[in-house]
């Protein structure tokens, strides 16, 4: 069963600004797990910019889980646009090792807040996946709360590079402005991941 997951996270500063940090987001103290960063590809398409990432990770696991996964880092591949007249940035990461075991598709729009002026909300998707037959529950499970705590991590992390970045703007930072953890249909989130799954760039070769 694919586990869905959401989040929606209000920044206090402006989009122009988390729109410079986010060039920025490693290192900080909550990303030593990130080992390794390094852009591949990028170009500009109609004023905006495509750019594509790899970047290497490590996390611990649990004892029950060394027997699906045999090496202690993933790598990861991150696609992202940015629109700088709409003023959004859209991520789509997705690990590139392990896909057997668990997939971790996700989704990240940073935009405007039309109900806070002056801010930038960031709502976060993702799609928990796993095929191995009798322990997909119990990964994609795993999964989803590994994932939800990475969140965290990240949201302090990338709050601690804007309050370097711009220490006179008096931060203050709501990271669960609205959370919200679902559980679909299985066929539902296939379609969606899916979608997902689609290369940003398919239409640009």
């Amino acid at each position: 069963m694919v586990k869905f997951f959401e989040q929606k996270t209000i920044f206090n500063y402006t989009w122009e600004q988390v729109a410079q940090g986010f060039w920025h987001r490693y290192p900080n103290p909550n990303s030593k797990h990130v080992l390794t960063e390094d852009t591949v590809e990028r170009k500009i398409i109609s004023g905006q910019l495509f750019s594509k990432r790899l970047l290497s990770k490590t996390n611990s696991i649990p004892k029950w889980a060394e027997r699906f996964f045999n090496a202690n880092h993933v790598n990861i591949v991150e696609e992202s646009i940015v629109d700088p007249v709409a003023k959004t940035i859209t991520t789509y990461t997705r690990n590139l090792g392990y896909t057997k075991v668990m997939t971790v598709t996700e989704k990240v729009v940073y935009k405007e807040s039309n109900e806070l002026p002056g801010k930038t909300l960031i709502h976060r998707t993702a799609w928990i996946d796993s095929q191995v037959k009798g322990f997909s529950r119990a990964i994609c499970a795993f999964g989803y709360e590994r994932f939800k705590k990475n969140c965290v991590k990240m949201v302090g992390g990338f709050e601690y590079v804007l309050a370097n970045m711009f220490p006179n703007n008096n931060v203050q930072v709501v990271p669960n402005l609205t959370v919200a953890t679902k559980l679909k249909d299985a066929a539902k989130n296939a379609s969606e991941l899916a979608k997902a799954k689609v290369p940003i760039y398919v239409n640009l070769h």
